[in-house]
């Protein structure tokens, strides 16, 4: 049997409080533990169920009356009171009249006292025992009718993981992803956006005998791209000419490709910042995207080309080793 649940503490009120402040109890506490407002929180998810739990009873007068009579065992037939019936154990066709509901027996039982029912009865046995009536033969823990099916208890809940690889591109955009699990099932994610290495996606009552299933996020290397926390990093190779002269080239990003001016003399190594154009912080804000500048020469340059480097050779007033001179 399940532990003693007392409704009273879990909605923080008093036994003589009023329906309007067990009402008003109950909202604050809906509110604060709300599963949309604690998402992936299974404590505030518990404690949202004990809450309405606790207010199904106590909003009911007929169900608060039996509660605050019987305690625990107010869901139990023979606490609900109303005549004899059969006794717990018994031979079928035998009738039980329990002692609390015999003449001149006291009937305010404290039935906190038992851990459970099975604790009552067998004391509630023993105590007729004790009063000197006869013990029923049939009156046995472990009586069972003849032919009668013993009942399997269903398989323990529990959770499960799974791996989930995704390409960089759709972590970056989220939306809907259609996985196989191993068990040959098929479901469909709704991802959100943003998604990191290490993060996982909690698919309630989808893991073995109902329990839940996570999903942990893997993002598959990119070619292009690399992610640093909510930045991206890239290498962006130029020619010479660009890199003296300064140009606009397109570059691209996960969200698209964008342009990005390149300022004349920049170097090799050196980082330009494309704001915003990172991968996404939340729903509203993105990292920075920071492009490296790489100098590539050309490795068979045409005739014209050759020539018109040697004509620069000749003009250029540019000493890169100028500084050697003064070692």
């Amino acid at each position: 049997m399940q532990n003693f649940r007392n409704y009273y503490d879990i909605l923080g009120v008093g036994k003589t409080s009023s329906e309007e402040e067990i009402k008003r109890a109950y909202r604050r506490l809906a509110r604060k533990y709300h599963p949309d407002l604690n998402q992936g929180d299974k404590k505030a998810e518990d404690k949202f169920k004990d809450v309405n739990e606790a207010y199904e009873v106590l909003s009911d007068p007929a169900k608060r009356q039996k509660y605050d009579q019987f305690g625990q065992y107010w869901k139990q037939g023979g606490f609900q009171g109303g005549g004899a019936g059969p006794r717990p154990g018994s031979a079928p066709g035998r009738t039980w009249t329990p002692d609390f509901e015999r003449p001149g027996y006291n009937s305010d039982v404290d039935f906190s006292q038992f851990n459970d029912f099975q604790e009552f009865v067998d004391q509630l046995l023993g105590k007729f025992r004790t009063d000197g009536r006869a013990p029923d033969p049939a009156a046995n823990v472990g009586y069972r009718p003849p032919n009668a099916q013993t009942r399997t208890a269903p398989p323990p809940r529990r959770d499960s993981e799974a791996l989930l690889e995704l390409p960089l591109e759709r972590a970056y955009v989220g939306g809907r992803e259609r996985i196989r699990l191993e068990d040959g099932r098929s479901l469909e994610v709704n991802m959100p956006a943003g998604v990191l290495s290490g993060q996982k996606i909690r698919l309630k009552g989808q893991g073995p005998a109902g329990g839940d299933l996570y999903l942990k996020i893997i993002l598959q290397a990119h070619s292009f791209f690399t992610l640093d926390g909510s930045d991206i990093r890239c290498q962006l190779p130029i020619s010479p000419s660009e890199s003296v002269l300064g140009v606009q080239v397109e570059v691209p990003t996960l969200g698209g490709i964008v342009k990005l001016t390149i300022p004349p003399g920049v170097k090799s190594g050196q980082q330009l910042r494309l704001a915003g154009k990172g991968f996404p912080k939340d729903s509203r804000t993105n990292g920075d995207q920071y492009v490296e500048i790489q100098i590539v020469v050309p490795k068979n340059p045409t005739n014209r080309e050759r020539e018109l480097y040697e004509q620069l050779l000749q003009v250029q007033s540019f000493n890169p080793r100028e500084h050697f001179t003064k070692i």
